[in-house]
This record gives structure tokens, C-alpha cells and sequence, in this order.
């Protein structure tokens, strides 16, 4: 028997989700998308306007800072030479110059240590003062042979400003991004206004008439109207489908059944006669089971194209025995032994038919391909097994069995379209049961088909 080692996957319910890949425990919206790029964009707009502002100003105040002391220590070093003056009065606020000579140089080294350790150039010098308050000043020094000169800009002030301006940028961003925040939410709401619309009148119509009213009339013509009017055409289309599905099955649920129950009627007239060779009598007892299986079939796959429960209660050991009755008028010499086992009251919330067609294909199956030995159909409380003789499963049998068309590695020329455990997998999904086919103990294949509780 062609059969698989694990249970067909179960489709997920188009509305629930249920029984498919598990949803993901949080969706983002599309609003909150907008939000956050509007929020993210004002946010990095804003800090990298405050960097670049901060990096221009230190830039020029630097540069304009060091030029100043540039020229006024040279302007100090010529004085010096010239003057030989010791300390000359610059005219330039926040500064002091020092200068000391060669003889001078030891005592430099003693009381501004610091400030001999530095070389020719534009230094930072920071720090805290006597009382414990910050001072920073920049110190440009010029080192020569005979004489070392010195001159401070304070630049405590200075200091303060630029942590008062940092402090005046960050707020800035802040504020800017707020007010990104809330333009963003505002955008958002104008922007997804009419997807939210279209979005509530699609979950309007669900489960609503089948003639639902036109979207595109209640949007303006840009890509939501678009969409409206797209969503419009797949509905007329599906409508039609859905339609024409409907025709279908009423004309096949009429044209059909009307024969089937005239060849009833005449089979069981025929049945009747008390003088019927025995030959005949078991070609029409043949003709009767087909009818049946004939009903049954029609009604499962009615059922299924409906996608809708029949109404009924089954005993499945009653439809077992039946199944193995016409089973066992077809063997035809086969030495197969037909077997019933098991629980006779197990009664399922399930019309016959669906029962008979799903039981039916597995006990199918199994009389197919066991060619001697037994096949036995076990019931038990709420679960009935069809255990066979045959070869067995093979790997690619195993992976591809329930799907539609497949036919297995042992179908050789027997006839069949493939499509018998395809129907069973979708009544299993429809009435909740599930189905599963695994090796069985030496050889053979136990397929087990498990009803939901009632």
C-alpha cells in the first residue's frame, strides 16, 4: 500500500489562521512605519545638523583664536629683542605674555614645569584652580635659543559657551524630533485615512451578501481609488467563479443523483425475483454496492466543494463490515483474508457517506495492494486502524503520498488516478479527524484514522 509515515499537513483556516504556520505575535502597522521614518529622519537630520554646527563653530573659533595668538607672541617676540622689556603691556584682552630670558630658563623649569615640558606651538591647557573652579586657556609658545616667550588666552569663557551652545543643540534635537513625532503621526493618520476605509469595508463584507457594494466609487481617483477599483474586478471576477461553482454542483448533485437512483430502483426491482441464477444475482448485489459507493461519493465531494459538514451519525464498524462485504466480492480467487476487529459501538458525529468514502480508499488500498495474507480493520474507541500485508512504504512514497495525482512505487498498471488519499486528507480537514500511515511491524502498512471527539 502507497501510504506516508507522518499525517498530511493541515491547511490553516483563511480567517483564523489555525492550523497553519503560527502567526508572528506582532505585526507592524504601516501608520506606525510612517511614524517612526518621519521621527528617525527628523532625529538624524537634526543631530547632524547640531554635529556639523558644533564641529563650524570650534572649527573657526579655533582657527580665528590661534591666528590672534599667533601674531600677537610674534608681535611680542620682536618687542622683546627690540625693547629688551621683561613684560611688555600687549593691548589685547584675555591674554598675558611672559617672557624669559636664557639665565631665567632654570626657573621656568622649576614654577611652570608644565609649561617647559610643552613644545613650539598651540596648546589646550585645562584644569582646576586653587578654590576648585575650571579654567582653560590656549598657551602658544615659542622656544629659542637665547629666550622663551609665553602667552595665555584665557578661554574659560569660551568654554562655557560651548557647553552652553552643546547643551542649546541636544535640546534642539530633542525638540525637533518631537516635532517630528508629531508630524509624523499627523502625516500618518491623513496618509492611511483612506487605506484604514477601504481596509474596514473589505472586513464589512466578510461572511456579508454575495453582491457586495462597489469600493471604488467612495475613494478618489489616485492609488487607493486604484486599488478600490482593482479589488472591485477580483470581486466580480471571484463572484462568478463562486457562481458558476454553485451551477455546477446543483446541476452535478441533480443530473447524477437521477440515474444513480433509477439504477438503484431497477437493481433492487431485479433483486426481487426469486428465480435469479446465482451468477446473475452476484453481478446485481456488484451493481448495488457501486451505486452506493457511487451516493457516497458524490455526497463526500459535494460536501468538500462546499466546504461544508453533512449532517449525520455513522457506526463505523457497521460501515467497516460493509466495505469489506463488497471488498470481499471482488477478490476475485486472491488468497486475502478481510477481518473486522475490535470496538462495534463507536458511533461518530459524521454522515455515512463521508465515513464510507475516507474509510473506504484506506480499506481500498490496502485490498490492492496486499496480494496474500489478511487485512484487518481494528476499531477502537476513538480511532480505527486498516493494517495490511503488502510491501510497504518506500521513501519517495512516503514523502509525496498525499498529494494530489501521486500514485505510488507499487501502483504498477492498476488503475487509479492518484487522487483517492488527496480526498481523504481534505475530509479529514474538514471534520477536524486526522490521518497518518506509518510502517508496519516486518513488513506491511498500518494507515490509522483518528476522529475528533464529539
Amino acid at each position: 500500500m502507497a501510504s506516508d509515515t507522518a499525517s498530511p499537513r493541515r491547511k490553516p483556516d483563511p480567517v483564523t489562521g489555525r492550523g497553519g504556520r503560527r502567526r508572528a505575535p506582532y505585526r507592524r502597522r504601516l501608520r506606525s512605519r510612517i511614524i517612526v521614518s518621519f521621527v528617525l529622519l527628523g532625529f538624524c537630520l537634526t543631530t547632524l545638523f547640531a554635529f556639523a554646527t558644533n564641529w563650524a563653530r570650534a572649527r573657526v573659533e579655533n582657527q580665528l583664536v590661534e591666528d590672534v595668538m599667533n601674531r600677537n607672541i610674534d608681535e611680542f617676540a620682536k618687542r622683546f629683542y627690540s625693547d629688551r622689556t621683561r613684560n611688555p603691556d600687549l593691548p589685547v584682552q584675555q591674554m598675558r605674555a611672559f617672557a624669559y630670558p636664557r639665565e631665567m630658563l632654570d626657573r621656568v623649569r622649576v614654577e611652570r614645569a608644565e609649561w617647559a615640558a610643552l613644545p613650539n606651538g598651540n596648546h589646550n591647557v585645562s584644569g582646576l584652580d586653587e578654590e576648585g573652579r575650571p579654567y582653560a586657556y590656549k598657551l602658544a609658545v615659542r622656544k629659542a635659543d637665547d629666550a622663551w616667550f609665553f602667552l595665555a588666552y584665557d578661554m574659560t569663557e569660551a568654554t562655557r559657551g560651548e557647553a552652553q551652545l552643546k547643551r542649546a543643540l541636544w535640546i534642539s534635537v530633542l525638540v525637533f524630533s518631537a516635532l517630528s513625532l508629531v508630524l509624523g503621526w499627523w502625516s500618518a493618520s491623513k496618509v492611511m485615512k483612506p487605506v484604514s476605509d477601504l481596509a474596514a469595508r473589505l472586513r464589512a463584507y466578510r461572511g456579508g451578501t454575495s453582491e457586495p457594494e462597489p469600493l471604488a466609487p467612495r475613494f478618489p481617483d489616485d492609488e487607493v481609488g486604484q486599488l478600490a477599483q482593482a479589488l472591485d474586478d477580483y470581486s466580480a471576477r471571484l463572484t462568478e467563479v463562486v457562481q458558476r461553482d454553485r451551477e455546477f454542483n446543483a446541476d452535478v448533485s441533480h443530473e447524477l443523483r437521477t440515474p444513480l437512483a433509477v439504477i438503484r430502483g431497477a437493481t433492487e426491482l431485479l433483486l426481487t425475483r426469486p428465480d435469479l441464477d446465482p451468477k446473475v444475482l452476484q453481478r446485481l448485489q456488484r451493481i448495488q454496492r457501486a451505486e452506493q459507493q457511487c451516493t457516497d461519493l458524490i455526497g463526500a465531494l459535494l460536501l468538500l466543494s462546499r466546504n461544508e459538514r453533512g449532517q449525520g451519525s455513522s457506526n463505523v464498524a457497521r460501515v467497516s463490515e460493509q466495505l469489506l462485504d463488497s471488498h470481499r466480492a471482488q477478490l476475485g480467487g486472491k488468497p486475502l483474508e478481510l477481518i473486522l476487529e475490535g470496538n462495534h459501538d463507536l458511533v461518530i458525529d459524521a454522515p455515512e457517506s463521508a465515513l464510507s468514502v475516507a474509510l473506504g480508499n484506506l480499506i481500498g488500498n490496502a485490498v490492492k495492494y496486499s496480494k496474500e495474507g489478511a487485512v484487518r480493520v481494528r476499531v477502537g474507541n476513538n480511532a480505527v486502524e486498516v493494517i495490511d500485508s503488502g510491501p510497504g512504504l518506500s521513501e519517495e512514497d512516503a514523502a509525496k503520498l498525499f498529494q494530489r495525482g501521486y500514485r505510488g512505487t507499487h501502483a504498477g498498471h492498476s488503475q487509479g488516478g492518484g487522487i483517492g488519499l488527496s480526498i481523504v486528507s481534505r475530509l479529514c480537514d474538514l471534520y477536524g479527524w486526522q490521518v497518518n500511515v506509518r510502517p508496519g511491524a516486518g513488513r506491511g502498512v498500518i494507515a490509522t484514522l483518528t476522529f475528533s471527539p464529539a
